[in-house]
């Protein structure tokens, strides 16, 4: 029988599927992904307890997401697998980014919440959001009616809205929505470039309205990340490394935000913020969307 203090801690929900990434002119390689699998896979990498809650297919680019999934030690209870196709992104250009999604009718939108472990709520402490999970239907209802249910439990809420060109049109009520019920949200200055289109102070300003009790990571890359909070505002530089490829650092630093607030909430603000973006940089120091071990953000901050 499986105790319910054997659930994890954080669950991601949402955004799993396959990169296919051209290489050269007929050449592909597919790679894992999607943002909130990112996600998971880097709070689990830094030792916490973590899930990945979505619907795969029973295909080979499904095989190698679960064989991933195992490898990263995340709890596969939380991972379904439904016959349907898979949720491909076609990635044809890397510089810049030029990509698009097959995915009608895919085995992402059939996820089903009724169907996670009996009693993982009570023992779930925060739950991420986020990604293209939120702007396909039916997924995106059934994660923020489950979003809303975990809020009214008290368990916290983060959101990424990890700007896609899925969101160009009709995201505004999904973004209101999922602002509204976050504890914690990051964005990057690319976010709220394509989701606000006005400048940064603007954009940061409507997205604060949305929700004014809410933190607000900001990140710019290698430039200064600025923490908003109720009275407060912080701003730090991400530590300087040799960057590598920067795909996935985002995801690495929301995953090292909240693996600071669960392991050390007794630390300030400003050191969660530094933990955050020690996360990001150590994750742009690998090729692919690397998660960084603990050891390798702890050098960091030391450094």
């Amino acid at each position: 029988m499986t105790r319910i203090d054997d659930y994890p801690h954080f669950v991601s929900a949402g955004d799993i599927l396959t990169d296919l990434v051209r290489t050269s002119g007929t050449q592909w390689v597919s790679h894992p992904g999607g943002a909130g699998w990112n996600v998971a896979r880097a709070v689990a990498r830094l030792g916490v307890p973590s899930a990945c809650a979505g619907a795969l297919g029973t295909d080979c680019f499904s095989d190698e997401l679960w064989m991933a999934s195992v490898a990263a030690g995340l709890d596969t209870r939380f991972m379904q697998r439904v016959e349907r196709a898979p949720l491909l992104a076609i990635v044809h250009q890397t510089h810049p980014p030029a990509y698009f999604f097959i995915g009608e009718a895919s085995a992402d939108l059939a996820f089903d919440p009724e169907l996670l472990p009996e009693g993982w709520m009570a023992q779930a402490q925060w739950v991420h959001f986020g990604g293209i999970s939120l702007a396909r239907e039916p997924l995106g209802a059934t994660l923020a009616t489950l979003a809303a249910e975990l809020r009214a439990r008290g368990v916290k809420i983060s959101f990424d809205p990890n700007y896609r060109n899925l969101m160009e049109r009709g995201y505004r009520p999904m973004l209101e929505t999922m602002a509204a019920l976050a504890d914690l949200i990051k964005v990057s200055d690319e976010d709220l470039r394509h989701l606000f289109h006005t400048d940064e102070t603007q954009a940061i300003a409507q997205l604060r309205a949305l929700n004014p009790h809410a933190a607000i990571l900001v990140t710019r890359g290698a430039q200064t990340a600025t923490l908003l909070l109720s009275g407060e505002t912080i701003e730090a530089l991400p530590p300087r490394v040799e960057v590598v490829d920067t795909v996935g650092a985002g995801d690495a630093s929301i995953g090292g935000l909240i693996f600071s607030l669960l392991r050390t909430p007794q630390r300030g603000w400003r050191e969660h913020l530094a933990f955050a973006l020690a996360a990001g940089a150590a994750a742009c120091r690998h090729a692919g969307a690397h998660s960084p071990t603990l050891d390798e953000v702890v050098s960091l901050l030391e450094a």
